[in-house]
């Protein structure tokens, strides 16, 4: 992680812009944060790239599931967790789905966002939820397109070389490891591959 990360928090709400700022330098002495109240705000933000964006869903204009693509179009290296005082299952699921790194709950402690965005930093860009009691689909049972890609992620196969062997996109892919993490209550594919073999899902 970078000494100085850069940091974009996109929210409607100047307050919670200011406080989660505060919590953000008071935990990342260091880091630059930069706030937009809109997706078109941030848009225009001239300074460098940022290291990982903090995206609201509901912003006034184009929400933020809806201007994600935007985001990445811009900043294709940047990470973007999103904020929301919604953490139904479903909503994580489409955040996760839309390409989010991570799924930070508005309700969740100011530590617990912190140990989120700094594991997105260090590079572990695996999708996850901020709030480690939200099991979102750990109650589901794999599909079998889940359990071919598990497979294949047990074999040390990348999402890209999973996208090829499966002809499916890297946006698929990458949602059906988010579930299969999810299942398996892991954050990272060694520690679901070591999951499946205990479980004798895979071989």
């Amino acid at each position: 992680m970078t000494n100085s990360p850069r940091l974009l928090i996109i929210d409607d709400h100047s307050l919670f812009r200011s406080g989660l700022r505060m919590v953000l330098n008071a935990s990342l002495p260091g880091a630059q944060v930069i706030e937009a109240g809109s997706l078109n705000e941030a848009m225009r933000v001239t300074a460098e790239n940022p290291d990982a964006i903090l995206l609201d869903i509901k912003l006034p204009g184009l929400n933020g599931l809806e201007g994600m693509a935007l985001l990445k179009r811009k900043w294709p290296q940047a990470p973007v967790l999103i904020l929301s005082s919604s953490d139904e299952p479903e909503t994580v699921r489409d955040a996760l789905a839309r390409g989010a790194a991570g799924f930070i709950s508005k309700a969740d402690s100011a530590d617990n966002i912190v140990a989120l965005l700094k594991r997105i930093l260090n590079g572990e860009l695996f999708a996850a939820t901020a709030r480690t009691g939200n099991n979102g689909d750990a109650d589901m049972h794999l599909t079998p397109r889940q359990c071919e890609v598990l497979e294949l992620l047990s074999q040390g196969m990348s999402n890209k070389l999973i996208a090829r062997q499966l002809a499916l996109s890297e946006n698929t892919v990458r949602s059906h490891v988010q579930a299969i993490l999810n299942h398996l209550k892991v954050t990272s594919r060694s520690e679901a591959a070591f999951a499946a073999r205990r479980r004798g899902l895979i071989g």
